[in-house]
């Protein structure tokens, strides 16, 4: 309370903490938050990797359209729907978005068998990094495992085009499989749990090893594989402009090792506002579910549900419906649509239609809330049907945002390897000074 009480002294009497008005961000012509008026985002870059069409500008403004998300211009429901049940989807879209084209049988062979020798980790490192300093975070511990990783590299600092995709495409294939051991020694540590740590299996995809890494009997489905392995493709990338692709490329700029790139990618993912979002969702529905009585409440239920998170009043109070709205998508989201369709086949093997009946059925009536108190109804996005597909793939919600960083970090690496290859400056924003000329008071003058 004591410092409390000092540093709101300190602030109220200096005028360089007083606020900043917001009218000054418009004078100045300021992008607060790197977003233009309209909300849409500020353009930082050009890019081939990616495309998130959300909207379209007018002369009257902004236009909603549905949601497209296209890698090296293939759209996304193209990608999803021509892997055809296979579980090296993920695979298939590395290839995509590392080199720019979709790879013949026998390159894409040989891509596989590359990914597949670097699934191999260190016994030392297994123990000394992860067994015996097992991590009270799972993100935290990423990030740890991966600039320890720096150490296992005998040229970690070179920071050459080819050098980085090699660098990448081993943390890629590395990743997955600490994230499972980073998981199982925590609940080792901390839950006083039994301690499980497979070999990954060097026929499987990205998808089966985690799958197989995770449960004790290393068990799954046909189905659980294909839906794991389209919540990867999905989650591969998503544009230059979101957080933690920004700050890969921000940080890369400098000239950095990837290790440290990717490290810190991965500290901007762990927020509740960028990849953490799938754990408020799944935490959220627990609030809903338990004020509306379960799986099978019905519509009037949920209405009342859905109105007191608006108004503040359920889960963290926030007013906010987690697992809706989009900062580009104004429509629908492309994943959450094909999410949706694939949770539909593996929830059907699970016999859990009727929770995913009361998800759907939360989904409608939110977009009908928003559109009776805002004017619009709010799309769901990726987050909403993700935590859903996890539970049902038995994932624990200590992996959810674990998952998503091992999914996007191909992304990270793409960008990261087109920005030295076109731009290679060091990103220099700049911010205008606000505050006031003071001059210098010797402390014995000071009043």
């Amino acid at each position: 309370m004591a410092r409390a009480n000092y540093l709101a002294q300190f602030y109220g009497k200096s005028q360089n903490y007083t606020d900043i008005p917001n009218i000054w961000y418009k004078e100045y012509n300021v992008k607060k938050g790197l977003r233009n008026e309209d909300g849409t985002g500020v353009r930082i870059g050009l890019t081939r990797v990616s495309d998130v069409v959300g909207y379209e500008k007018t002369d009257e403004g902004v236009k909603p359209v549905p949601g497209r998300l296209v890698y090296r211009g293939y759209d996304i429901e193209d990608l999803i729907l021509g892997k055809r049940g296979s579980h090296f989807g993920y695979e298939e879209t590395c290839f995509l978005l590392l080199f720019g084209y979709l790879p013949k049988q026998q390159e894409f062979e040989e891509f596989c068998k590359i990914m597949r020798k670097c699934y191999t980790i260190p016994d030392d490192f297994v123990e000394m990094n992860l067994l015996r300093m097992p991590g009270k975070n799972l993100m935290n511990k990423l990030q740890d495992a991966v600039l320890t990783l720096y150490n296992y590299d005998d040229d970690p600092d070179n920071t050459d085009v080819y050098e980085t995709l090699c660098k990448g495409v081993n943390l890629v294939a590395k990743l997955p499989i600490i994230a499972c051991y980073a998981y199982w020694s925590k609940r080792h540590y901390y839950d006083r749990d039994s301690l499980f740590i497979h070999y990954a299996n060097p026929e499987f995809s990205i998808a089966e090893n985690f799958l197989s890494l995770l449960r004790r009997d290393q068990s799954f489905t046909e189905k659980e594989a294909n839906l794991l392995d389209t919540l990867f493709v999905l989650h591969a990338d998503h544009g230059g402009g979101n957080n933690s692709t920004f700050t890969n490329v921000v940080i890369s700029s400098t000239g950095t090792d990837i290790y440290s790139t990717v490290s810190g990618s991965i500290g901007s993912l762990k927020g509740p506002r960028h990849g953490g979002a799938n754990i408020k969702v799944a935490e959220m529905m627990d609030a809903v579910l338990e004020e509306t009585g379960g799986w099978d409440a019905d519509d009037k239920a949920i209405r009342k549900a859905v109105e007191a998170l608006n108004d503040k009043k359920l889960y963290d109070r926030t007013g906010l419906i987690y697992g809706f709205g989009h900062a580009v998508y104004t429509v629908s989201d492309p994943r959450g649509e094909l999410l949706r369709e694939c949770c539909k086949v593996v929830a059907k093997e699970k016999k859990k239609e009727h929770e995913l009946d009361f998800y759907m059925r939360f989904e409608r009536i939110v977009k009908e809330v928003m559109l009776e108190r805002k004017g619009k109804a709010l799309p769901s996005n990726v987050d909403f049907y993700s935590g859903f597909a996890y539970e049902m793939l038995q994932i624990p919600r200590d992996l959810y945002t674990p998952l998503f960083v091992c999914s996007r970090l191909v992304g990270w690496v793409a960008h990261n390897i087109e920005n030295k290859l076109y731009d290679g400056r060091i990103m220099r924003p700049a911010t205008k000074y606000v505050g006031e000329s003071l001059e210098y008071v010797k402390m014995e003058e000071r009043a």
